[in-house]
């Protein structure tokens, strides 16, 4: 049984939060492949430096607005996040479905922890970054931004 793109897209951002009709989890593979895809089109929207978007990737958090719209960027269409609110327990569901245990289980955790991060901040930009740094915080070792 083959993944759907927007399958593979979840699960490369360690969320899955699509509605799916199947149960499928990412390979290795997948998970680079729409990573890379996420990334050119977050870029593409928000015209964030590549240095900036690289810094994510190892878990550093640039102080610049296009950075944190880049997070929303992605965030929003992994349907994580929606005008600044989180959705955590429906990550935290397509989780079971879309990542093997092993990067589930602490995605699972972290998105729980996380869930009330970006409460009372207005700016949608800032909210999805506070969400992003608390997901790294939580989850470092499978972190993808």
């Amino acid at each position: 049984m083959f993944c759907n793109l927007k399958q593979v897209l979840l699960a490369v951002c360690a969320v899955a939060l699509f509605s799916v009709a199947v149960e499928c989890k990412g390979t290795a593979e997948q998970m680079a492949k729409a990573a890379e895809m996420m990334r050119s089109v977050c870029m593409g929207k928000v015209k964030v430096p590549l240095d900036h978007v690289e810094a994510l990737g190892r878990g550093e958090f640039p102080d610049s607005k296009d950075a944190m719209c880049f997070a929303n960027c992605v965030l929003e269409t992994m349907q994580a996040m929606r005008k600044g609110k989180v959705y955590a327990d429906q990550a935290i569901r397509s989780s079971d479905m879309l990542l093997p245990p092993e990067i589930g289980e602490p995605t699972k955790a972290a998105f729980d922890t996380c869930r009330d991060s970006a409460d009372g901040i207005k700016n949608n930009c800032e909210a999805a970054y506070a969400l992003l740094k608390c997901l790294h915080k939580n989850n470092p070792k499978y972190f993808f931004a």
